[in-house]
């Protein structure tokens, strides 16, 4: 059967029935560019996503209309029925880390039952949710032969291709990113990478094996973690120290080996989340990281840091704290996106809580009732003029850029403190800037 799927790929389409499960960020772009030339099913728990989806809402503001419309063989739907059709699935679920920042492999496991309890003779299943090197094996294969009846390798075949999904970012489009492909035999690996080809002008990595792509996924963002934790520290130095970091920087990457990381928060699933993947594992067979770790540390704490460091310039301008009146100006995780999910703003938020201030939240990317979820508290609609004792920019988002400084003064009393932490005005114009 399998040979028969690669041999029949280009001259017969409807031999591999494709289904992807999880619509979020990663499954929705995913299956609408499958769907311009292939039958998809596309599946998500959520009824009222799968509602909006069909009528080309989706509520992260990351797909238009028109990709929709180019999209002309999908079928949205959240009934399990609609699965059986499939005979290659490819399961697109978040995997984030919980309290104790351990994997938790919920919707993971979820998944994997739902489609065991589907699963047919010679079907194959692709993951593309982050995992630590040997989950797909030795966590999910497991429970998809328990309910399936089937065996792993005889029966069924598995493979992985680690997503990069870039939200906001509408240069480096599905399309366009290089994808890493595996599968659990060479023949699968093959059909897989054969797959992807179809929609990935960029191109494929094929890996020697599944644990291969596993591992490569969190090492691309724990490697840019600790590049950013290392940035981090260096502006905490320099401003002891009295020193401009972005003069320093900008002097640095005249070298043409200097990597070109910028201090900030980390946030987001990926960046702030993967490297306790690869941690949980390494400490799983007597490993204990030090390296990676100690970067986390340092990222986790910049939301308190910057926090301590805006109450000590209000408190120099003798504000009283309690009867002042802050405005937070961007709540995702990164520029021009409406992900809020682990953002270093929330944290920022509640450290300046605790000092009993009045804070206003603002940002034109959010939905207004996952903030009140996620936050405990709604975002402002627009703004007040001369209304605010301190105003902290956490997000660069395209439309406070072109507020430019004179608009932002324009919010503030006349005693103000004004925080930049994404450098988009120069050093004179605020009183800190990472």
């Amino acid at each position: 059967m399998v040979q028969k799927l690669l041999s029949t790929m280009s001259n017969n389409k409807k031999n591999i029935k494709l289904a992807v499960v999880g619509l979020g960020y990663v499954g929705l772009p995913l299956a609408l560019e499958f769907a311009k030339t292939r039958n998809v099913v596309a599946y998500d728990i959520n009824e009222t996503r799968i509602k909006e989806l069909k009528t080309f809402i989706d509520r992260n503001l990351e797909t238009e209309k028109k990709h929709f419309r180019n999209a002309k063989f999908v079928k949205f739907t959240s009934k399990i029925t609609d699965l059986k059709k499939a005979n290659f699935y490819i399961i697109t679920v978040p995997t984030p880390i919980n309290s104790a920042n351990q994997p938790d492999l919920r919707s993971l496991l979820k998944s994997s039952k739902i489609i065991s309890m589907i699963l047919k003779k010679n079907d194959i299943v692709v993951y593309e949710s982050t995992v630590y090197p040997g989950c797909t094996e030795e966590i999910c294969v497991p429970i998809l032969e328990k309910y399936s009846n089937l065996k792993f390798n005889k029966d069924f075949f598995c493979g992985y291709s680690p997503e990069r999904i870039n939200p906001g970012d509408k240069k480096h489009t599905i399309d366009k990113i290089k994808k890493i492909t595996s599968g659990s035999s060479t023949k699968i690996a093959n059909l897989v990478d054969a797959l992807y080809k179809e929609i990935i002008t960029a191109g494929t990595h094929k890996a020697p094996s599944i644990k291969v792509a596993e591992a490569a996924k969190v090492i691309e963002n724990t490697q840019r973690d600790l590049n950013i934790a290392l940035i981090n520290e260096l502006s905490i130095i320099f401003r002891k120290m009295n020193i401009e970091t972005d003069d320093v920087l900008k002097a640095a990457e005249t070298k043409w080996n200097f990597l070109p990381f910028k201090p900030g928060l980390v946030g987001g699933h990926c960046i702030g989340v993967d490297p306790y993947y690869l941690t949980y594992k390494a400490k799983k067979i007597g490993y204990h990281p030090k390296v990676i770790l100690s970067g986390r540390r340092i990222n986790d704490k910049m939301s308190k840091y910057v926090a301590n460091e805006f109450i000590k310039q209000m408190k120099k301008k003798q504000a009283n704290i309690k009867k002042s009146k802050i405005l937070i100006m961007g709540l995702t995780f990164k520029e021009n996106c409406a992900d809020i999910r682990n953002s270093g703003v929330k944290k920022v938020y509640q450290e300046l809580k605790k000092y009993k201030c009045k804070i206003d939240l603002y940002d034109p990317w959010v939905n207004s009732k996952e903030v009140k979820k996620e936050f405990g508290t709604s975002p402002i609609l627009k703004f007040s003029k001369n209304l605010y004792d301190g105003v902290m920019i956490c997000v660069a988002h395209k439309v406070f850029k072109e507020m430019k400084i004179n608009k932002v003064l324009q919010l503030c009393k006349k005693n103000k403190v004004l925080f930049d932490l994404k450098n988009l005005f120069r050093q004179n114009q605020v009183d800190f800037k990472l």
